[in-house]
């Protein structure tokens, strides 16, 4: 089909694209290997073929945004199938082969090629319009951005969107100036058909230069953007599948050990974060997903988890030569994000779930906090007070150890000293849990429910220390430790099967954390203890409760470790109207308290909290109860609950309190626990 002079063009401007390109990929490659450690290739081939799979079936994708992600699958597939698409065409262009009006495989190839085609094409117009019509790719005011981020998002998507509708665009249209020039439509072909009706009546000169003319801007496109690709965000097409392939097979609960470099840990600059968060800029698709299920960002505070990565990949990208050759970058803090940003995370994993491409931009931010704290730059006065109280006391109440398990003197029975005779359960009770007022008396319900089961169970005393869950995720590194070495200890004096943990913190601590430490032994949260009991019969239900609740799974217990059935289970067993909030599950909401910030001063802003009360009280009127198992959530709720007005409306109340009003625990007053019950 080409003229030979057409052809030495192809040649040439091929080989100088293909060599400005992999000049681009290979400085983005000396870049990614300037983060700290290696990948793990065995990672690669054990999971290449499976990750494949998933993300072939855009499963990673339609997590969420059903409409958006169907209009995105169609540009995916087709792109796919266009790499054999554009290989056939190359292929005519030099040997005149041709699979116009061919049958078996041949028009198989053409039909799936006619209809992926019109898919891409619908695909990317509905995105564009979304993009820039119904602009839902905004930040608020207070997040960080490069001056080039602000530009270049708009350009890069008008410049990949518009290369690929003149690309996919050139080739269909030019299909159907083939069958037009064949003078009789292609059964296989049928879009290209209906457009081949355009050109009839054009004289065959015509019709020739037409159809070099839509072959040359489908594949000559391609020679023109490839030296552009590495800089933009199509590039995610590679990079995706190899981040989510290579991702480190470590529990989503258990964080790596700091990076060091010269002496100083975490992440001060670019090249101290470890490869695969340099490989999370270019991965990065700029969907958004990540800011939209962030609390920080939906209460008005300066993160952005988007921004994060999308500002780390445009720095990147206009100083690559420099940053490739072993330039130092400047602080994150000026080109990634801010200080504000950094102490508003709250360590819910949230953006880490949601991301389709494997992103983790809550490490960043918590390699950024160890890296402040290991310079002793100021903290929060609210948090700096609690990390003392905590290296001092053992917990961030500023209490002495010995009171630790004050509460266990009003029980009308012992509690067993796990230190001193052996124990089916030791019980990691947490310093909520132990010390705050108005959980004490949720603490005291737990251990009576565990006593009429018959369970044999004991505690530390005040050998407890706090797990450091938060205390890791602030950045307190040789606090976390130092709180690991004290818990292992007095582990080691205790005989017990298997622990059981009031608190979901200390149950990712314990359960993700300490086996890097030695410590390996099941643990339960007491949610699925209790689900258990009354399943086996050992809680009976002496009257079962009637009113309409709703549950709020707790960050560290849902999204962590995937503990959403037994809550529930509970709440089923006790007769209750369970109403699902709109993000419940894994999909849950964040009450605001990780990661150090139940430590921190709120500064007058919203809380994730009392947005999450607005989400349940929007459930109906008659929505009584608002049901939590998770200490933190009782103080964060507890208060927000007032806040909002709705205090009067809506009850917060611990799972327990509702089994043991079912149960029928003696001593118990019905009166404060409130629930509207019927006889069976």
């Amino acid at each position: 089909m080409l003229t030979t002079s057409e052809r030495i063009a192809f040649v040439l401007i091929a080989l100088a694209s293909l060599l400005l390109t992999a000049h681009g990929v290979s400085r983005i490659v000396r870049a990614i290997a300037r983060g700290q450690g290696r990948p793990t290739w065995g990672l690669f081939f054990r999971r290449v073929i499976p990750v494949s799979l998933d993300i072939l079936l855009q499963r990673p994708i339609f997590r969420t945004r059903p409409l958006v992600s169907a209009l995105h699958a169609g540009v995916f597939f087709a792109f796919v199938f266009y790499g054999l698409v554009n290989i056939l065409d190359l292929a005519e262009g030099f040997t005149g082969f041709s699979t116009l009006h061919r049958g078996g495989i041949a028009a198989l190839y053409n039909l799936i090629a006619d209809l992926l085609s019109v898919a891409a094409l619908v695909g990317m117009v509905g995105l564009l319009v979304r993009r820039f019509g119904l602009r839902p790719f905004r930040f608020n005011e207070r997040v960080f951005l490069l001056p080039s981020v602000r530009f270049g998002i708009s350009r890069d998507s008008a410049i990949v969107g518009g290369f690929i509708l003149l690309h996919v665009g050139s080739r269909w249209v030019g299909q159907a100036v083939r069958i037009a020039e064949s003078e009789r439509a292609d059964w296989s072909q049928p879009t290209a058909s209906l457009v081949a009706a355009l050109f009839h009546g054009w004289s065959e000169a015509a019709l020739t230069t037409a159809s070099h003319v839509t072959w040359w801007l489908a594949l000559g496109l391609i020679l023109a953007f490839l030296p552009y690709f590495p800089y933009s965000k199509h590039i995610h097409l590679f990079m995706a599948p190899l981040n989510l392939i290579l991702r480190e097979e470590r529990p989503l609960g258990q964080l790596e050990p700091p990076t060091s470099s010269n002496g100083a840990l975490g992440a001060e600059r670019l090249e101290q974060l470890r490869w695969y968060q340099l490989l999370d800029g270019y991965a990065c698709i700029m969907c958004n997903r990540c800011q939209d299920v962030c609390p920080a960002h939906g209460t008005g505070r300066a993160l952005s988890p988007a921004a994060l990565e999308i500002n780390k990949r445009y720095y990147l990208n206009r100083n690559l030569g420099a940053f490739a050759g072993g330039a130092t970058s400047p602080p994150l803090l000026e080109i990634a994000t801010t200080k504000e940003a950094v102490w508003s995370c709250t360590t819910c994993a949230a953006c880490v779930r949601i991301c389709p491409v494997g992103n983790r931009p809550m490490l960043d931010l918590i390699d950024i906090r160890r890296a402040l704290v290991n310079q002793g730059d100021p903290l929060d006065p609210n948090l700096q007070a609690a990390l003392e109280s905590l290296a001092r006391y053992g917990n961030s109440f500023g209490k002495p150890a010995r009171q630790r398990a004050r509460w266990t003197k009003e029980l009308p029975f012992p509690i067993k000293d796990a230190r001193k005779e052996p124990v089916e359960y030791l019980w990691f009770v947490g310093d909520f849990a132990s010390f705050d007022p108005r959980m004490q008396e949720n603490t005291k319900i737990v251990a009576q429910l565990f006593h009429a089961a018959e369970l044999d169970f004991g505690i530390l005393y005040e050998d407890e220390r706090n797990t450091g869950n938060d205390v890791r995720r602030v950045g307190e590194e040789g606090l976390f430790e130092m709180l690991v070495e004290q818990n292992l200890a007095a582990l080691e004096k205790a005989q017990f099967r298997a622990i059981v943990t009031t608190d979901p913190h200390s149950y990712n601590a314990l359960r993700n954390e300490y086996p890097a430490y030695g410590f390996q032994v099941p643990v339960y949260h007491y949610t699925e203890l209790l689900a258990d009991l009354l399943e086996r019969g050992r809680l009976r239900v002496q009257q079962p409760l009637t009113a309409a609740v709703t549950y709020h799974d707790p960050c560290y217990l849902g999204r962590y470790n995937r503990i959403t059935a037994a809550p529930r289970r509970i709440l089923h067993a006790l007769g209750l109207e369970l109403r699902e909030m709109p993000r419940h599950g894994e999909n849950t909401y964040c009450c605001g308290a990780g990661g150090g910030r139940i430590w921190m001063d709120s500064g007058g802003q919203e809380r994730p909290s009392e947005q999450r009360i607005r989400e349940a009280v929007a459930l109906g009127e008659d929505l009584r109860y608002f049901v939590v198992a998770c200490p933190k959530d009782m103080a964060m709720y507890s208060d927000a609950v007032k806040t909002t007005g709705y205090e009067a409306q809506l009850t917060v109340i611990d799972v327990a309190r509702l089994v043991a009003m079912a149960v029928g625990i003696n001593g118990l007053e019905r009166e404060s626990i409130s629930v509207t019950t019927e006889a069976p």
